[in-house]
């Protein structure tokens, strides 16, 4: 028989670390801290095949569940000597969800629950303090109306601002215990307006309630976005953690607080994390009172002022520094904490594997790894390929002049302008019509996920560093401000204000997270200085690796870029861009307008040198590394002009009138060009076009090999092949292009010929193709199109509601759809290796940059990948992950 709770407690528990698929991360780690004696509330666990059995039968639970829950609930009360629902001695519990991969503030939770008129008072004689009593309650009233009822938070928080505006107290604290009864009487009249019945009395009514809640928030749009950010299976569910409450809000011996064993920003080997006294859980990272930090050293790097905890509470934080060291060596990394102090007595809430920012990520897995707590593989695999993308890209120019508005917390770093958007929704439609935004906010809340993704930065108002905006743009890698008290935003007219100084929505402005700079306008940047931790981690990144790493660039700027990431050579050079620069495009419409070979030939001469200039600055910058060049591409008409005076220009340089260009236009148009007359067939019909190219290559090899002394061995690579033949005619007039270079340099050449694999033809029939062909490189963002029938440049229309109705896992135009395009890729690498068991096999589609397609290449057996320049990091790093998780123990 299935079981479907796990409990946990009195220094015992009945689950582990390990059940994480189970239990979810909230409580296997709750069980692991009970076993190892640490002070953790004792509590259960529903597991996440409840969750999987809720949305499989109609929201309805196991038979056996509710025997579970009062059996693991009456355990609670026994070791705590209390009763739920007992007026007298009341347990009260909170309920969190837990899912197996951390989605923080994704779903829900109520605190508090098991109060009502009756407890309360309960609470109220126990404790010697109504005023604590009565605060609880009206926290539970708020949090349960929202979560479970559906009843708006904000109704909740106008009564209680009105309330505090009338008994003129700045602060929730300041409210006596009569105030907050007559707060609870005012909570209680808008649940029941908002929902025509009363508030539920009954502790056990509201536990199930609460629990389906939970379970329920698994499917909000929100929790739904964020795991389709980050690649999580909605399959997993979430668990659902039953725990035994302690009170950070009983007085000023009592606090709450989030923290960190390592700085999550900048991976800083130093405790990190804020706290509040005489306050609940929900209270720091609301962002409604400022939070205190807990040394005064991240006060002073953050600018507050406020008495930290180590000389507040100075005997409570050396149990927490203790509690720290035990729980970061347990699990080799850095954790997230959530702690409650209870009348000076310190309680775990929580722990997990900490979001950092990239930077952070690198810091701590290299000197993890340097101090011998990881090995350096483990280290390797600490850090998502992905996020180095946070890394490599422009920082703030500091000789720049700047406007500075204001300053707030550094919350995530990063430097970025965009222009001012005040919602999640218009973030993500400026965004989609390609504008960049920066989402500025009072305080951002779950529900704002989609716009957070969509938006360049966030920009709050209110929030401290582990607020929910601060949390979640580290996990993004967006940069991010949080807490500029001195922003007055009103949302009504679109529009926020500093000391006198009016920003309206749309204007530009600039944030810069390292520094919580918030700036008027656009700011300059300049590249970014690469860290000692990325070197070293990239070192033992590549040692691990089998998969070579190039590089998708045809001008020396991007070529240099990707040298500087470490690519091993060219993977990709398409010359089509080479020929739309001003001085080139006149001859190359030349050269379209020919009547014969001779007069294309005529107009190829003139771009013969430029050509020959472009390879010669390639290969000198790869420094004998392979470079892969494609010839002749896209198809011709995309050369020819389209506005009037261009057309005039070019019959003017043509020697010819306007109407024959107009001529030629019309009869080079394709209904359906990207299966027209494009790629090899080019080379078929106009063999000047790639004989040019073919000689501006060789002479280029020829002449760096001259200067340098470098062994240039150029791969040609001959496009859109679907026959054998196709590649056997252009392969024989390359070949005889190289011949006369040969005969007129007087140097031996050596090079390859192959083929880009981008139709599923040619997949099919590889062995056939691999007999002219010394090389495959698998284009995969045409074989995508081809074999899925999908334009890249129109699937956008419905590519969101193909992901959310789960037809596709992932957009198969970023991660390689391993089952269809795979599958090809598959049959074309066994096909062409059993004819040329030497044929050297790579992508250089953009896929190449993408983690998980980077790992279905090494585990099919590619010799290389190649990518953009900023993402050659990414995919050396996802090689290396994926050759160390496919190696043999």
């Amino acid at each position: 028989m299935a079981r479907w709770v796990y409990g946990f407690g009195g220094g015992s528990a009945e689950g582990a670390a390990g059940m994480k698929q189970l239990l979810g991360g909230k409580g296997a780690n709750l069980a692991e801290m009970a076993k190892l004696g640490l002070p953790v509330p004792p509590g259960f666990t529903i597991t996440t095949e409840v969750c999987a059995h809720y949305y499989a039968n109609g929201k309805n639970y196991p038979a056996e569940l509710a025997t579970e829950v009062a059996e693991a609930l009456g355990k609670v009360e026994k070791l705590l000597e209390r009763g739920f629902g007992d007026p007298e001695r009341p347990l009260l519990v909170s309920v969190r969800s837990g899912a197996p991969v951390s989605m923080p503030g994704m779903m829900d939770t109520v605190l508090n629950l098991g109060l009502n008129d009756r407890t309360v008072e309960g609470l109220a004689k126990g404790s010697g303090d109504r005023r604590f009593a009565f605060d609880s309650y009206r926290r539970f009233i708020q949090m349960f109306g929202d979560v479970v009822l559906g009843v708006d938070h904000y109704l909740f928080e106008e009564a209680l601002e009105d309330l505090k505006r009338d008994r003129s107290a700045r602060f929730d604290t300041d409210l006596s215990a009569e105030d907050l009864e007559e707060l609870v009487r005012q909570y209680k009249a808008i649940v029941r307006q908002e929902t025509g019945r009363p508030f539920p009395e009954d502790p056990k009514d509201q536990l199930w309630a609460a629990i389906g809640a939970v379970f329920g928030s698994w499917m909000t749009p929100r929790a739904v976005t964020y795991r389709r950010l980050h690649d999580i299976s909605a399959a997993m569910g979430t668990a659902v953690t039953v725990q035994a409450m302690v009170f950070g809000n009983m007085g000023n011996d009592c606090a709450t607080g989030v923290a960190f064993t390592r700085n999550p920003s900048t991976g800083e080997n130093a405790y990190y994390g804020e706290f509040l006294v005489n306050a609940q859980g929900e209270d720091v990272v609301a962002g409604i009172r400022t939070p205190q930090p807990l040394t005064r050293k991240m006060g002073e790097q953050d600018g507050n002022e406020l008495p930290p905890m180590e000389e507040v509470l100075p005997q409570s934080y050396a149990e927490l520094t203790a509690l720290f060291q035990k729980l970061e060596g347990h699990y080799r990394e850095m954790q997230d904490i959530e702690f409650t102090i209870e009348k000076g007595k310190l309680f775990v809430l929580q722990t997990r594997t900490g979001k950092r920012t990239a930077q952070a990520a690198l810091k701590i897995a290299v000197e993890m790894a340097q101090a011998g707590i990881l090995t350096e593989e483990e280290a390797v695999l600490r850090v998502d390929p992905a996020s180095l993308d946070q890394l490599l890209h422009p920082t703030l120019d500091p000789k720049a002049e700047k406007t500075i508005l204001c300053k707030g917390l550094p919350a995530s770093p990063g430097a970025v302008s965009g222009k001012v958007v005040f919602s999640a929704d218009m973030a993500e439609r400026r965004a989609a019509a390609s504008e960049k935004v920066i989402l500025v906010r009072i305080e951002t809340s779950p529900d704002d996920i989609h716009g957070m993704h969509a938006a360049e930065g966030i920009l709050t108002s209110r929030g401290g560093m582990t607020s929910h905006a601060a949390v979640v743009a580290r996990g993004m890698g967006k940069a991010c401000v949080c807490g500029a008290g001195d922003l007055l935003i009103d949302y009504e007219n679109r529009c926020f204000y500093v000391r006198g100084t009016k920003v309206a929505e749309g204007d530009l402005i600039t944030v810069d997270g390292g520094t919580g700079t918030v700036m008027l306008g656009k700011v300059p940047t300049v590249e970014p200085q690469l860290s000692g931790e990325f070197a070293t981690l990239m070192e033992w990144a590549d040692r691990a690796r089998t998969l070579k790493v190039r590089t998708n660039a045809e001008t020396p700027l991007d070529a240099r870029a990707a040298r500087r990431f470490g690519a091993e050579g060219i993977g990709l050079c398409r010359t089509e861009h080479m020929f739309f620069q001003d001085e080139r495009i006149l001859a190359m419409r030349e050269m379209i307008l020919a009547e014969d070979g001779a007069g294309r030939t005529r107009a190829l001469s003139k771009i013969l040198p430029m050509q020959r200039q472009d390879f010669v600055e390639l290969f000198t910058i790869m420094q004998g590394l392979p470079v892969t060049i494609r010839l002749l591409d896209p198809p011709l008409h995309e050369f020819l002009p389209h506005e009037p005076h261009e057309i005039t220009e070019v019959a003017a340089a043509a020697g010819v009138e306007p109407k024959v260009v107009k001529r030629r236009l019309a009869e080079l148009t394709e209904a359906n060009p990207m299966l027209g007359l494009r790629g090899c067939r080019l080379g078929v019909l106009f063999p000047e076009i790639y004989e040019m190219q073919a000689r501006a290559i060789f002479e280029a090899a020829v002449e760096v090999w001259g200067k340098t002394g470098e062994t240039i061995i150029p791969e040609v690579m001959i496009p859109l092949v679907g026959m054998a033949r196709e590649l056997e005619l252009i392969k024989e007039r390359v070949e005889a292009t190289a011949r006369q270079v040969i005969g007129e340099s007087g140097r031996e050449l050596t090079y390859l010929i192959g083929t880009m694999i981008e139709l599923p033809r040619a997949a099919l029939q590889a062995a056939a193709i691999a007999e002219h062909a010394a090389f495959f490189s698998f284009g995969t963002n045409d074989l995508t199109q081809m074999a899925l029938g999908l334009s890249r440049d129109d699937s956008g229309k419905f590519m969101e509601r193909y992901l959310q109705e789960g037809i596709f896992q992932a957009d198969p135009f970023q991660t390689l759809d391993q089952d269809g395009v795979g599958e090809l890729i598959r049959i074309a690498k066994e096909r062409g290796r059993a004819k040329r068991p030497d044929l050297k096999l790579g992508i250089c589609g953009e896929h190449g940059g993408d983690p998980a397609s980077v790992a279905f290449c090494h585990e099919v057996g590619l010799d290389y990948v190649s990518c953009s320049p900023y993402r050659v990091p990414i995919a050396r790093l996802a090689a290396a992950q994926a050759a160390i998780r496919t190696r043999p123990n």
